[in-house]
């Protein structure tokens, strides 16, 4: 649900609900029936996040870089849960297992 993004949003970033509503250019009130809607996701995510902003008359861009962020800010607390750390990711890890690689056939 969009409600828990815009939550999860809101913590990320320090803002108010009111502050949310006005970036996303809207009330309050509308925020509320906006947060009722399914999160867009998968193949259909353009359609499905213009579908909402129209319906609710708020800012595409701005709903589709609120959605973004908290992905990209859920990805990455997934990555560290797993027990990764941002210096410890799958391309570096490669690049310093090549490394490894031809010191040992050295």
């Amino acid at each position: 649900m969009l409600g828990h993004v815009f939550e999860r949003y809101r913590e990320l970033e320090g803002r108010t609900q009111e502050e949310l509503a006005k970036e996303l250019g809207c009330t309050p009130d509308v925020l509320h029936w906006l947060s009722l809607c399914r999160r867009p996701e998968g193949q259909d995510f353009d359609e499905q996040a213009s579908a909402i902003a129209k319906r609710f008359a708020v800012d595409l861009v701005s709903l589709v870089q609120v959605l973004r962020h908290v992905e990209v800010m859920e990805t990455l607390s997934r990555q560290v849960g797993n027990g990764d750390t941002l210096e410890e990711q799958p391309m570096q890890s490669a690049a310093r297992d090549r490394t490894r690689d031809s010191e040992n056939n050295s």
